[in-house]
Formats: C-alpha cells, structure tokens, sequence
C-alpha cells in the first residue's frame, strides 16, 4: 500500500521533464557517452559538479538505456524512494521504534520530499540515502552480540557507506548516526566502539575535505563570489534553518524551489531569539528525559547531526541566494518524524478506541500528504513551470528571474527573456551570468553595441568563467572583431578544455577569416566532443568544401540534416554540392532535387539562393527550361534585395542553362 499510494502521489512527475542543472548532469553531459567516460566519472574531476561518481555511473547505464526520455530517470529516482521508505520501516522496526510504518508512510509522502524525487539532478540524494539506510541496518545487524557472521556485517556497512559518500558527500554524517543507534540501544560507547565507528570518521573526513575543495576550485565558491559569514553569522544562519526545517515538516505550506535568502544581523537582538529557542529545546528534552526516556534526544539529534552540513558551517555555492532547500532535509526529516510517529502510537495504545484512532490517523495523514505531493510535483513537469511557480511563491528570486529568462529565450521570446535579465540585474547587479545572457539576448536582436558592452562586463566581473569568455566572443565575432573574438575563445579553452561553444566559435571565427584547416581542426574538436549539434556539423562540412574535401562535406551535411531535417541551410548546401560537384561519382541529381525543394519550402519559396540550388538541380536532371524559369525568379528576388553578386551568378547559370548545359562547382 505504502508503495503505491507513494507512486501514484507522485503522478505528474512521471513524465516530467528536464530541469534546473538536468542539462550539466544528463543531456549535455559528455561523460555519460564518451567511451572513456566511466573512467573519468570515477578516476577524473571532470564532472561538471562535485565527485559523484555513483549517480553519473547510474546516468550513463540509463542514457545507454533509455537515451534522453526523462520518463525513465524519474521513474528510477521515484523507486529509489518507495525503496528508501521501506528501509526506514526496515530499520525503525529493528530498532523497536513504536510506529515503525507510520514514520514510513509519512516519509514516502511527504511534500517536502517532491523535490529529491521529482528533480532528476537530486538522484544523488535519494541514491545516497538508499545506502546510508543499508548502511544503518548493516551497523544494526553488527552490533547484535548473538548475530552469527557479525564482521560480515560491518563489512557491509562500510561498503554501504563507501557508496553512500560516493553519491553525495552529506553521506558523511553516518558516523553521527552509528553512535545514536548505540544510544538508543543502550550500548556502552566504549573505546572498542569508537574504534569500530573511526574508519567511518575517516573515510567521512576524506570525502568531506574533497567536497570543500571542490566547491572552492571546481564550483566557485569563495569570498569573491558573495560576503564572508563570521562563526556569529553561521551560527544564526544554522539556528534559524533548524526550525525552518522543523516548521516545514509541521506545516507544508509554500513549499518552493528557491527560497528567499534572509538577511542575516548580529546586531540585532531578534536573530539570536532561533539560537534561543533551539537552546530551550535541548534542555526542555534533557530536562524531561527521565519521563518520556531516549526517543526526543535522539531524534533531535539525528536531525541537526544530519542537516549540519547544509546548515552553513561549510559554506556552498547555493548560499548565494538562499540558505534552505527541501532536498537538503531528505534524511534529516526522518528523527523528527519518527518522534512524532512514535507519539501518535504511543497515545492511541493507551487509549479506549486505540486501534480504530491510529488508523483513522493514518489515513487522514496519508490522504493529506498524498494531495500535497501531488499538487508540489506538479510544478516539476517543466522547466517553465517550475521558475513561473517560484517566482509567484519568491518573487524576488533573481535567480528564478534569470533561469525564466533563459527558458524565454530558448522559446524565441527575445523581448521576454530580455525583461527577465534586466530585473535579475536589478535584484543582483554583480550576477555576471545575467549579464552575459542579456549580452546574448540583445545580440540576438541585432543590438550588438549593447551586447558587447554587456559581455565584456561580465567577462570583467567574471574572468574565469568560461561562459562568459563565449558570450563576449560570439558578440565581437558578430560584430566582425574576428581576432578579438578569437582570443577569447582561446581564453576559454584554457579554463575549459573540452568545451564545445569555444571550439565551435573558433571554427566559424576561422571559417570567416578564410583559414579552413584551423577551421576544420576546430569543427573537428567541437563534433567530438557533441556529435548531436547541426550547426557545428554543418560548419566542418563548409570548411571541408572549401578545401576541396567534397566528399566528407557530402557526410557531414548528411549528419547535420539528419539530427535537424529542418535546416534550410544544410538541405541547401547539400542539394548544391550534388547537383554541382565536378566529380560524377558525387552527383546524385534526384536526391539533390529533392534537398533543393524541402530547402524552398522551408524557406518560403522567395529564398534567391535556394532557388538558385533549386534551379542547378533542375538542370542536372536535365529540366533545363524548368531551371531558367526558376533562374528569372531568382533574379527578380536579388535584384529586390540589392545583391549584386549573386545576380552575376544567376546571370552566368541563366546563361548555362539556356544553352542546355548544368551547372559545375569549379574544383578546388
């Protein structure tokens, strides 16, 4: 029952699409098809986030699998979850905990969890929290005195563990945990134990090290990113995010994607009223231990032991605009929860009607947060959806104002997206990537003075970042400042190696310069690295006919048509290679005609190039009074446009053609 009212809860993510970072972790992901990729996945940092090798490990059989159908990565995250609430019924029942499947049913449904299961980039928390509960039940089974092969239980646990940290490094908390089931057992904490829990420090110690590192160098943060907070600042931040937590799992309402980041004061008397509250708490529990006995206490415990990394002690790059997300509770939420869940059991034993009150109980609990989920995984069905829902929830959030600037802009909504960039700049002047995108934006709109003036600022507040050095390169290249453009794409490669923007703008900057062999070389690099990209695939197939390589030109033109049939300008060129080529053995004068015409009626038909291809494949079929038919119309449209040049082309082929001759492209 549990799974299935969990699954169906879940409804309207299961077709869901691809979110916020699903483009880092899964679609653009290069490790996830590289033939070397599963050994950099675990043997490199070219990750695009932080070691997690396990969840791109899971990625990469799935992209094998199922390819970019998200359907399949959210229906393995929303099973990873069904799974991960029976284990905590597994492990609360072998701990004795009254309510074992209350706690179970309350952890699979509530809302707060909709965005570890319902966002695909989250897989490292659900993957994580998979084996951090084995690893539990593991320790469980280890510490039992009469359990039989009881080393091959700690063996396990420690495996467990080694896969939970290699998921997500929050894993490292476990340590923490093994204590508190000792705790609650009534087991002496002795030095053999300590022992026993010390490799678990270490191996935590290690992966949580390795995390810092990476946020530093890998993800950027550092005191150049945002302001600094003092040990007084993070402990306010840490006091107040406790009960934040704590209210949301109470009270569910307003759950969003980003919330606002509050500002943190430590003049003012008020903020220390969580630090106040949270001290009163403990010792409320201390105080009432001999009555109500371990439970409360390592409930609490669990709780803040398990949320401390995300509490702002260890600062992270998500601070920058919000100090809170739901994710971050995933396992944390489990003590709370239990306490509450062992409570209800606990008064309706004692009462009259004890077994009809639990399970209207849980019925009324289960229908609840049923509804909630459903309604909270709505707005994870698409990525507009979801920075449309956060910014009527949070709308001051400049980051969702800028991810629904990029969402715009991908749609064709220039004028939309724009809008969205410059109120992201309002909120947060010194948000390079606003700058750059409203760079792009405006280039787009053929404003390129002010595009110009928008990516050198960023790239000015954002030196390193590679993003940045691509926007300003492709405004200058727009704006015919080839060598300009080119030491900045060159700038970022040096940041990013193995980056397609960079080498794509440096094969067509090339291209433009009339240097085919660096064009191709560039082109070359840009296909391996995204061979699914039709511009750059039918960029390389220009450089390549320019060289005179027709014949692998034919090949990459056919590549580009085949990834997008709806491209004018492949179909075109194409056409022209096959109707025109001096080499026999490349003309083909049906497919050509057959190019040149889905070429004019993608364009129109009042495209003068595309009828001029149109017209030379007519002629290499030999419907020559078909191609000077064609070949006047094409006329009239250049003369209309002004384009003298290709009016002396169409004046040479009307001449060809009228003396029933085809066209030949002269050999390079």
């Amino acid at each position: 029952m549990l799974a299935a009212v969990t699954v169906l809860a879940y409804r309207p993510a299961w077709n869901g699409g691809f979110i916020w970072d699903d483009d880092d972790y899964v679609t653009n992901n290069e490790l996830l098809t590289a033939p070397d990729g599963l050994r950099r996945i675990w043997f490199s940092f070219d990750s695009p986030s932080q070691y997690f090798p396990l969840v791109y490990t899971t990625f990469r059989f799935e992209r094998a699998l199922w390819g970019l159908n998200p359907t399949g990565y959210h229906w393995t995250n929303l099973l990873l979850h069904v799974g991960n609430a029976l284990l905590v019924w597994r492990l609360l029942a072998r701990l004795k905990i009254p309510g074992a499947a209350l706690t179970a049913i309350i952890f699979g449904l509530h809302p707060v969890q909709v965005e570890s299961v319902a966002w695909i980039t989250e897989r490292k928390n659900v993957l994580m929290g998979c084996f951090f509960l084995l690893a539990l039940l593991a320790w469980t089974a280890f510490v039992e005195p009469a359990r039989k092969r009881r080393w091959l239980f700690y063996g396990l646990a420690l495996g467990f563990y080694v896969l939970a940290l290699s998921a997500k490094t929050t894993a490292c908390t476990l340590p923490a945990a093994l204590l508190l089931v000792l705790w609650w057992q009534k087991k002496p904490i002795n030095w053999r134990r300590i022992l026993q829990v010390a490799p678990f420090v270490l191996l935590g110690l290690a992966a949580g090290l390795l995390t810092v590192w990476s946020e530093r160098q890998h993800q950027g943060t550092s005191r150049a990113i945002f302001p600094f907070l003092n040990p007084i600042e993070r402990l306010l931040v840490a006091s107040r995010a406790v009960w934040f937590y704590l209210w949301k799992l109470i009270w569910p309402a307003k759950l969003t994607f980003i919330y606002p980041r509050w500002n943190v004061a430590p003049a003012d008397p008020a903020d220390y009223v969580w630090v106040g509250a949270l001290v009163a708490l403990c010792a409320l529990i201390f105080i009432a231990r001999g009555r109500f006995g371990r439970g409360p206490e390592v409930a609490i415990a669990f709780c803040i032991a398990t949320l401390a990394p995300m509490l702002g002690f260890i600062m992270l790059y998500t601070f920058r605009f919000t100090f809170v997300a739901d994710h971050y509770q995933y396992l944390a939420c489990i003590g709370p929860i239990a306490l509450g869940a062992a409570s209800w059991s606990r008064l309706a034993a004692a009462t009259k009607y004890n077994s009809r009150l639990f399970y209207a109980g849980v019925l009324i609990v289960m229908v609840v947060l049923a509804i909630l989920t459903r309604r909270q995984s709505a707005m994870y069905g698409n990525i507009e959806a979801l920075w449309r829902t956060t910014l009527a929830r949070n709308s001051t959030c400049w980051m969702a104002h800028n991810n629904l600037g990029i969402v715009l802009f991908q749609k064709g909504e220039i004028d939309e997206a724009i809008a969205q960039y410059r109120t992201t700049l309002q909120l947060q002047p010194d948000f390079g990537d606003a700058e750059y995108n409203l760079g792009n934006a405006l280039l787009h709109k053929g404003e390129d003075d002010e595009a110009i003036l928008h990516c050198e600022k960023a790239v000015r507040m954002q030196p390193n970042d590679p993003d940045a050095q691509v926007a300003f390169a492709n405004a200058l290249l727009e704006n015919q400042r080839r060598e300009e453009a080119i030491v900045h794409y060159h700038q970022a490669l040096a940041i990013r190696p193995r980056y397609f923007l960079a080498h794509y703008g440096l094969g067509r900057a090339f291209l433009e310069k009339g240097e085919n062999e660096a064009a191709i070389a560039h082109c070359l690099a840009a296909v391996s690295i995204e061979p699914n990209q039709a511009d750059a695939q039918a960029t390389l197939a220009v450089a390549l006919d320019q060289t005179g390589r027709t014949a692998e030109a034919i090949t990459h033109y056919e590549k580009a048509l085949a990834i997008s049939p709806e491209s004018v300008a492949a179909a075109n060129n194409l056409a022209w290679l096959l109707a025109t080529s001096p080499d026999a053995a490349l003309r083909h004068g049906d497919k050509a005609l057959e190019l040149a015409q889905r070429a004019d009626q993608l364009s129109g038909g009042n495209n003068a190039t595309v009828l001029r291809t149109l017209a030379a494949a007519h002629a290499e079929n030999g419907h020559f009074g078909k191609a000077v038919e064609i070949v006047r119309t094409a006329l009239r449209l250049s003369a209309l446009n002004a384009d003298r040049e290709l009016a002396r082309e169409l004046q040479a082929d009307l001449s060809l053609y009228s003396a029933g001759l085809p066209s030949r492209e002269s050999a390079k």
